[in-house]
C-alpha cells in the first residue's frame, strides 16, 4: 500500500514541478494583467515548484523502500558500484553545465525580479544550461540508488524540462522582443549551434 501511495505522491509532485514552473516563467504576460507584483508571485510559484522537486526527489529515495510490484528488478544486476561510477559520469559534465548557468544567472535561478537582463557566460553558447545540467541528474539519483524502475521514470522529466523551458522562452519574447529572438537564431537551445 506505501508503495503505491509514494507513487501516486511522486506523479503528484511531478506534474506540480512543471506546473509551477511553468507558471514561475511568465511574469511578463502575468504583469500585462496584475502589474509589477507579478514578480514577486512568479518568485512564489518558483519556490512552489523546488518545494515539490524536492519532494520527487524524497519520493526517488522512499521507492527504493517500498518499491512497486513490478515485472522488473528491482535493482540492477550488475554491482552498486558500476551504477555509482555511471552516475559520476552523468554528474560530473551536467553538474558543470547546471551550476555554471545558475552562477551566470545569478539570483535570478530562484528569484524572479523585473529588472532581468539577458545573462552573459554560458548563455553566449547555450540558452537553457541550468536545464540540460539538472535533467540528468534524476539518472544520477536513480543510477545511485541502484533501481531500474527509476531510471525508466527519469526519462520522463526529459519532456517536461523541455516544457519548462519553452515556456521560458516565450516569456523571454514578451519582455525582449527583437533582442531576444536574434538570441534565439544565434544560439542553440540545449546544444551549442555552429556558426554560419
Amino acid at each position: 500500500m506505501i508503495e503505491w501511495i509514494n507513487l501516486a505522491i511522486l506523479l503528484l509532485s511531478t506534474v506540480l514541478t512543471l506546473s509551477f514552473y511553468v507558471k514561475s516563467v511568465g511574469p511578463a504576460a502575468l504583469a500585462k494583467k496584475i502589474g509589477d507584483k507579478a514578480y514577486k508571485r512568479c518568485t512564489l510559484y518558483r519556490m512552489l515548484s523546488a518545494l515539490f522537486m524536492t519532494i520527487a526527489m524524497v519520493n526517488y529515495v522512499l521507492y527504493i523502500f517500498y518499491p512497486l510490484p513490478l515485472p522488473l528488478a528491482e535493482r540492477f544486476p550488475w554491482s552498486r558500484w558500476i551504477s555509482i561510477l555511471i552516475a559520476i559520469l552523468i554528474a560530473l559534465p551536467s553538474g558543470y553545465l547546471w551550476f555554471r548557468g545558475m552562477k551566470d544567472a545569478g539570483l535570478e535561478t530562484m528569484i524572479v525580479k523585473k529588472e532581468h537582463s539577458l545573462y552573459g557566460g554560458i548563455y553566449e553558447i547555450i540558452r537553457h544550461p541550468q536545464a540540460v545540467g539538472e535533467l540528468p541528474f534524476w539518472f544520477v539519483i536513480a543510477f545511485l540508488l541502484h533501481s531500474p524502475f527509476l531510471v525508466l521514470y527519469s526519462i520522463i522529466w526529459a519532456p517536461i524540462f523541455w516544457m519548462m523551458s519553452m515556456a521560458e522562452e516565450r516569456d523571454l519574447i514578451i519582455r525582449y522582443g527583437k533582442t531576444y529572438e536574434d538570441y534565439r537564431r544565434d544560439v542553440g537551445a540545449f546544444f551549442p549551434k555552429r556558426k554560419r
